[in-house]
């Protein structure tokens, strides 16, 4: 009986040293949980008969260091939830190893090829369907200008010019011009120019020229005793006809905040909300899970949202590998939702999460399973010099 229940004690602990030995392995390892071996008592009836290895306990509610690694496409969870992958068998997959790439077929996978899942672009404000996130990696179209933003200080000190013929070539007839660049339905850009022409005390006149061509259009603006221009007199709309067969361009330039005080002319707006077409360059992540498509024109474009999955007995999940897992009936079904939205946590980019081993706790059960397997050991060698003395007796 002694040695069969040594033996046990020395397989426990063998079952043991396996857990510890993995946990050190992968104590590098992103995203690893650390396991511990639960052990339980064995009886043949009332009788005791060693022990065993009754389950192991996934320590997963307990979350590793966050280490900055500077890429784009990485991302630690700061709290619950996992990621959501799926292989090609159509398997859901769990993970907190946010390693995440763009393949060629242009769709988002993590560090093992399996395609993150996610919302699609919000529309109205809704967001899309869950699924597979696609990365469009070819051109993003242009968009033709609604607008110009124009604010400055048309300075009170201006004179009103000796020449009061308005000629776009002779300086003396304006007192500033401005360009503003607009884009067409094709991505060609315009210049719209501005020349500013102070008329009387409170009065400046605005004539606008297309392309370099003589200007056809004016505007006045009249500021109050206060330099301050009034609501109904702040903007003016507009139409450019280009001659390279894209369509007109109807836009508005809006002078809110423009002020006549004394002291420098000055511009500190001067924007357009329109671009031209431009190349997909590489993709990253928002801190709210959002995947963002970056293009050589200097635009981003909301692609997707990564989803997170929580359960309400995380600890049950079924490991398929040290950082991966699958959902079973004790675990409960996952739960589906964006980073910080509900339980699940906040993303944090451009970092990754390490492993949550505890090494001098590691280190410290490895010594106690050596002095344990002795003891066991000793347990056996003592059985069998007893067995030996009672048949040299017989």
């Amino acid at each position: 009986m002694s040695f069969n229940i040594a033996l046990s004690g020395i397989q426990a602990i063998n079952e043991q040293l396996e857990a510890v030995s993995n946990n050190i392995a992968n104590s590098s390892t992103y995203g690893f949980k650390s396991s511990r071996a639960n052990f339980s008592a064995m009886y043949a009836g009332e009788q005791a008969n060693g022990v065993s290895v009754g389950s192991l306990t996934q320590n997963i509610g307990t979350n590793g260091s966050v280490e900055s690694t500077g890429r784009s496409l990485d991302a630690a969870i700061e709290g619950r939830g996992f990621f959501v992958t799926r292989d090609s068998q159509g398997t859901m997959s769990y993970s907190r190893v946010g390693i995440f790439a763009a393949d060629n077929a242009g769709n988002l996978v993590d560090a093992a090829g399996r395609k993150v899942q996610g919302y699609g672009p919000a529309v109205n404000g809704t967001l899309g369907v869950m699924g597979d996130i696609k990365i469009p990696t070819g051109q993003i179209a242009a968009k033709a200008s609604t607008g110009v933003k124009y604010v400055g200080n048309m300075s009170v000190d201006w004179q009103v010019p000796t020449n009061t013929t308005f000629n776009a070539n002779d300086p003396s007839s304006y007192n500033m011009v401005k360009q503003s660049v607009l884009y067409d339905s094709l991505g060609t850009q315009h210049t719209v120019s501005q020349y500013f022409v102070k008329t009387g005390s409170n009065a400046v006149t605005v004539h606008y020229g297309f392309d370099g061509a003589a200007p056809a259009t004016t505007k006045a603006l009249t500021f109050d005793a206060q330099g301050q221009l009034p609501a109904a007199t702040n903007s003016g709309n507009l139409t450019l006809t280009p001659t390279n067969g894209a369509a007109p361009i109807a836009f508005s330039i809006d002078y809110t905040g423009t002020t006549q005080f004394a002291g420098e002319a000055t511009s500190t707006t001067n924007s357009t909300d329109g671009y031209a077409s431009g190349n997909y360059v590489g993709v990253e992540l928002a801190a709210d899970g959002s995947v963002v498509a970056r293009y050589s024109n200097e635009q981003k474009q909301t692609v997707g949202t990564i989803a997170l999955a929580t359960f309400g007995n995380e600890g049950a999940l079924t490991a398929t590998s040290d950082t991966s897992w699958q959902a079973n009936a004790a675990s409960g079904l996952a739960l589906y939702g964006t980073p910080g939205a509900g339980l699940a946590g906040k993303l944090n980019t451009g970092s990754l999460e390490g492993s949550n081993v505890d090494i001098t706790s590691e280190l410290v059960g490895l010594m106690t399973s050596q002095r344990n397997y002795q003891a066991n050991s000793k347990v056996i060698t003592t059985e069998n010099q007893m067995m030996q003395a009672l048949m040299q007796a017989l």
